[in-house]
């Protein structure tokens, strides 16, 4: 029986077929599978704007393999757009959004099947919440990246002009070259060009099992898009008929694979938030430990974008994350895939360009992971740096607190070069709850680097994007709002960061602290809506920035 039957079979069902055939269905898809295709299109967001032309493809394949395609809309935000300014406090939300309008609609309509099609930041997160959530056989296509920009001999990325803003507070560049800039950035439809955040989570998906081999890296532009985009819409009715469910794919030795991964190509921090919030829903027990310990045994073998010079596209046409698998054969769990192929598989038969970006685990670019967690008596629950982005000269720093209750008192700080080299930029009140929202730090981040600062640290409970690089820590847990630590912080305080010892410490006396607790205050952002209700729920950074059960 499918779960479609639900709604289809029997006298009793005659309204309701009644109203599938208004919709065009014919007396034989009456009893083929019914397959849901969540699309987040839209056109704000680069990285949907194509989805509409990759939709199109997969019904043709759901279609080809004898199942009914019915299409619905996500919602997507674009965290590029979004950066800055107040917009960027309903980003994390939208996640929790796009989870629950998914389940919403294939739970309510009882498809058989889905496929979720997305690209972006919160995106794809939110539909692999889903997945595990509603637990019926499903597969993820990522919409692919852009190609790069470029100008006078150069590649360029988003990156490049958040940067140029710092550079023109500088007086290092013109704002009329951030101008010529800005129009050549960015030349089409796909996320972000490098290991941002969009991109890594679409690797993350690839590496968990639940894309197609190479789904990833394919650029949006590329005819191979199309391609998979098809051969996922046929995939999806062998899953269907074979009863594999995401709980079958996205298991604790998958969700390892896909940080092992991560490790290996320096992804985003946000894939801590993303990671552990898929195995909340999937009741895996996944905690910042696992990061910790894969850390140590995973080198760092690829060296994208912001750290390094590769895009996604280079990644692609060095044999994408099959490739990586293969690089890193005897490290990872040999988990199942949407493909019906085991990773070990799919690492064993890729594609590996002899003249790649992607190194050997014995000749790496660092040897150790490129996320770090660090712990201390600033973040005793944890908090998250890209160690993979920072400068073997950054890695141990200590200097006066600069502290700011959120980021745009922050940001005037800096552009204004009210900042001097060696402080560390504290950002409070930013965090999941007290944000609300947790917004992403790009501006900050890319203005410190672009004013020419080698030694100012910024520490943060907000979060950061993937496009972030330098010694920019954030996920510090417990969060300001929540009475920790970083909410006690005065101005020049000694702040110390060992990211070999993995230590983040703020160096002031218990007694002190306590004395400082005492007289603490929160402070409290006046929100409604959906802001309102997501303060009301939501837990702190170090296990997902879930919603919690209550």
């Amino acid at each position: 029986m499918m779960r479609s039957d639900e709604v289809k079979k029997g006298y009793q069902r005659a309204p309701n077929r009644a109203l599938l055939r208004s919709l065009g269905v014919t007396d034989r898809e009456i009893g083929m599978p019914f397959i849901g295709i969540a699309n987040a299109w839209n056109d704000i967001v680069p990285g949907h704007t194509h989805l509409r032309t990759l939709a199109g493809k997969i019904r043709e394949g759901i279609t080809a393999a004898g199942g009914v395609p019915f299409e619905f809309g996500v919602i997507g935000i674009c965290d590029g757009v979004a950066m800055g300014h107040e917009g960027m406090r309903y980003s994390l939300p939208s996640r929790e959004n796009i989870a629950d309008s998914v389940e919403l609609m294939a739970d309510a309509h009882r498809f058989d099947g889905m496929v979720l099609l997305g690209t972006c930041d919160k995106i794809v997160p939110g539909m692999l919440m889903a997945a595990v959530r509603c637990n019926i056989p499903s597969i993820v296509v990522t919409g692919g990246a852009m190609l790069p920009g470029y100008l006078e001999g150069r590649d360029l990325s988003l990156i490049d002009i958040f940067e140029g803003v710092g550079k023109v507070a500088a007086g290092s560049m013109s704002e009329a070259d951030l101008g010529t800039l800005e129009c050549a950035a960015m030349p089409g439809c796909g996320s972000c060009q490098g290991l941002y955040t969009a991109n890594t989570m679409a690797c993350m998906t690839e590496a968990m099992g639940m894309s197609l081999p190479g789904c990833a890296a394919i650029p949006a532009v590329d005819a191979a898009k199309l391609r998979i985009a098809r051969e996922s819409g046929e995939r999806i009715l062998a899953l269907v008929h074979d009863g594999v469910c995401p709980r079958d794919i996205i298991t604790k030795e998958s969700l390892e694979n896909a940080i092992r991964v991560d490790m290996a190509l320096g992804g985003s921090t946000n894939t801590v938030l993303h990671l552990m919030a898929i195995a909340s829903e999937a009741d895996v027990d996944l905690s910042l430990d696992s990061f910790i310990r894969i850390a140590d045994q995973v080198p760092h073998i690829c060296h994208m974008q912001p750290s390094g010079p590769h895009s996604m596209l280079a990644l692609h046409r060095s044999g994408g994350i099959p490739a990586v698998l293969n690089a890193l054969s005897g490290l990872l769990h040999n988990s199942a895939t949407v493909s019906g192929m085991r990773i070990g598989e799919i690492a064993q038969k890729a594609r590996v360009s002899p003249k790649g970006i992607i190194r050997t685990i014995a000749d790496p670019v660092n040897a150790a992971g490129g996320l770090r967690i660090l712990f201390g008596s600033l973040a005793p629950k944890g908090a998250v740096i890209k160690s993979a982005a920072v400068p073997s000269g950054a890695w141990k720093l200590s200097g006066p607190a600069r502290v700011f209750d959120g980021e745009q008192e922050a940001m005037a700080a800096i552009l204004s070069r009210n900042i001097n080299e060696g402080d560390v930029v504290i950002i409070r009140y930013e965090g999941p709850q007290g944000s609300p929202g947790m917004p992403e730090m790009l501006s900050p981040t890319s203005a410190i680097v672009g004013l020419g600062y080698s030694r100012v640290a910024l520490v943060t409970d907000g979060r950061f994007s993937g496009g972030t690089r330098g010694p920019c820590i954030g996920h510090v847990t417990p969060e300001a709002a929540v009475g920790g630590p970083i909410g006690l912080v005065r101005e020049g305080d000694r702040i110390t960061i060992d990211l070999h010892a993995r230590t983040l410490d703020l160096e002031v006396g218990a007694g002190e602290l306590e004395t400082r607790r005492k007289e603490w205050k929160p402070r409290v952002r006046q929100v409604q809506g959906v802001l309102a209700r997501y303060a009301s729920m939501v837990g702190q950074a170090d296990r997902g920035a879930v919603l919690e059960k209550r």
